[in-house]
């Protein structure tokens, strides 16, 4: 069965567009005009991923993100033309998995796509075991073991949190905001220096050059996002 993408948007140039690149790339494309209408489709469809404009006439995008994550965990990326950081750094924090600024192109989104897919499936998977693999990093939940390539790295307890908050979101922008409430709690997420010393520590821990960062990388102004093999 095709993947089911679920269009928001109400510009209908764009829907075509957008219509007609990804039904060739063999998706099942649905398409909702309004945010109301779009919540009743991700509702009665079960999609698999959200394309989402921003600027929608009865309702903000940021509105949908919040109401669809009351109940669902699907992949939301955020195709829209505000290109602030404080907007992306908001939707982000409120649940959206991905921000793509208007214009982009088609080739950038479908990548966007495939990556929200294999990070939906691997949860669906993780779910079964509490095992993770990334490169040459290991990491056994069950066991709280660390391992990068042969050798057991030794983490202190807030690095080893942090890796796995970051872990259950590999491929994912996770803000600072969103590390700092859930790695230190609610009265910290404005502690960014704290942050960056543990980001660094991770580093030099889990990277072969951590000036120059393969799995651990970071989005300027936004968070850290672990890369997804």
């Amino acid at each position: 069965m095709n993947p089911i993408i679920l269009l928001i948007e109400d510009d209908a140039q764009i829907r075509r567009f957008l219509r007609a690149s990804l039904v060739t790339q063999g998706y099942e494309l649905i398409e909702a005009g309004t945010g109301r209408d779009g919540l009743a489709l991700a509702a009665s469809r079960v999609p698999e991923i959200v394309l989402l404009d921003l600027g929608l006439p009865d309702m903000e995008g940021l509105d949908v993100i919040k109401q669809l994550r009351a109940w669902s965990s699907v992949p939301i990326i955020v195709l829209s033309a505000r290109g602030q950081e404080r907007d992306k750094v908001v939707n982000l924090d409120a649940g959206a998995d991905d921000y793509l600024t208007k214009p982009f192109g088609i080739g950038e989104l479908l990548a966007r796509i495939r990556v929200a897919l294999r990070k939906s499936l691997s949860a669906e998977e993780n779910q079964q075991t509490p095992f993770y693999a990334l490169g040459k990093i290991k990491v056994d939940f069950d066991r709280r073991i660390v391992v990068r390539g042969q050798d057991e790295v030794h983490l202190t307890p807030i690095e080893y949190k942090l890796l796995s908050v970051l872990l259950k979101n590999r491929g994912k922008v996770v803000t600072h905001r969103q590390l700092l409430k859930e790695v230190w709690g609610p009265s910290y997420v404005e502690q960014n220096a704290y942050l960056r010393i543990f980001i660094l520590n991770l580093r030099r821990k889990l990277e072969d050059d951590p000036t120059r960062p393969q799995y651990l990388l970071t989005e300027p102004g936004i968070g850290y996002r672990l890369r997804d093999d």
